[in-house]
C-alpha cells in the first residue's frame, strides 16, 4: 500500500516522464537537423518550442518536488520493467513500471506537447 497521495504521485511521475520526453525531442531535433528536408526550419522551430515548454513544465514539477520533500531515482531496468525509488517526506517506496506503459505515457505526452495542448 502506498503512502503517497494521488496528487503527489502524479507530480513524481511527471518528474520521471518529462525528462524522457525531453530526451526524445532532443534526439528528434538532431535527426531533423541532419535530414535532407527542403524546409527544415518549421520542423526545428516546432521541436525547439516544444522543448522550451516541456523544460518550463519540468521546472515547475521540480519546484513542487522540492517543496513537497519528494525525490525519484531510477534503481534498475530489465527488458520488461523499470524500478524507481520514490522518497516522499522521509518514506521510501519502490515501484515497478512496465516498460510499454512508460513508452505509452511518453507517447501520450509527446502528442500533448506537440499539438494537443493547442486544442485545450
Amino acid at each position: 500500500m502506498t503512502r503517497i497521495p494521488g496528487h503527489d504521485r502524479d507530480i513524481i511521475e511527471q518528474a520521471m516522464y518529462l525528462p524522457m520526453v525531453l530526451t526524445v525531442l532532443e534526439k528528434d531535433r538532431m535527426i531533423i537537423d541532419k535530414s535532407p528536408f527542403k524546409l527544415k526550419e518549421p520542423y526545428l522551430n516546432l521541436v525547439e518550442e516544444t522543448i522550451r515548454v516541456v523544460q518550463k513544465d519540468l521546472k515547475v514539477v521540480n519546484d513542487n518536488m522540492r517543496k513537497g520533500n519528494m525525490k525519484v531515482h531510477k534503481i534498475g531496468q530489465d527488458e520488461a520493467f523499470t524500478m524507481y525509488s520514490f522518497l516522499y517526506k522521509g518514506f521510501e517506496e519502490q515501484h515497478n513500471y512496465f516498460n510499454p506503459r512508460i513508452r505509452n505515457k511518453v507517447h501520450e505526452l509527446m502528442e500533448y506537447y506537440l499539438y494537443k495542448r493547442f486544442n485545450s
